[in-house]
């Protein structure tokens, strides 16, 4: 068997993640774009969560869309990351147990037609599954972003966006240039307005 030499890793790494650009929907995009607008206009509140590298994706996204959408004289979104809370997400996993720790937060906060947005790489995960499942029952909108074809979360959640790649990493960077993608086209959305 053929060593792969240092280049040749970094060159596979970089196609692979040139083909997840090949599977993004434009139509698929614009209708989370839709939701976050909706939430906007409605004054919802919007929910993001992950685990690992996408509980920083979710922590990113929370922020981009807080801060990075403010437009003078406009209302502002309503915006949490449910992984932003040390405290409280170390003290549920303890007395409730981690695969609760988002759903815990949920039965706090979430109200009908709110926006509940998870990002998985797996689709898999049971917090997240557990999560989605209280938002759905409570009547909230639910969007994934998923990797590995989607996993269990692709037929729970009412939008995503899947990807077919494995890859962890690769799969967490097109979630996290969708988040600048998204935030960026709704700042441009209600400037235009």
């Amino acid at each position: 068997m053929k060593k792969l030499s240092i280049e040749n890793i970094i060159v596979k790494n970089i196609e692979e993640t040139k083909k997840l650009f090949n599977e993004i929907s434009v139509k698929e995009i614009n209708k989370i774009i839709d939701l976050v607008y909706y939430a906007y206009k409605k004054n919802k509140q919007i929910f993001i969560m992950g685990n690992g590298g996408s509980a920083s994706t979710a922590s990113h996204f929370a922020c981009d869309l807080g801060k990075g959408t403010v437009v003078k004289n406009r209302p502002r979104l309503r915006v949490i990351s449910l992984n932003d809370n040390i405290s409280l997400m170390t003290a549920l996993s303890n007395d409730c147990g981690y695969e609760s720790v988002f759903t815990e937060q949920l039965k706090n906060l979430v109200n009908q037609n709110d926006i509940v947005i998870v990002f998985t790489a797996s689709g898999n995960s049971p917090n997240i599954l557990n999560a989605t499942k209280y938002a759905k029952s409570k009547g909230a909108i639910t969007v994934g972003f998923i990797g590995f074809g989607g996993g269990k979360l692709k037929k729970l959640v009412d939008y995503n966006i899947t990807f077919s790649n494995n890859n962890y990493g690769q799969v967490e960077s097109i979630h996290s240039y969708l988040t600048h993608l998204v935030s960026q086209v709704f700042r441009k959305k209600i400037e235009n307005e």
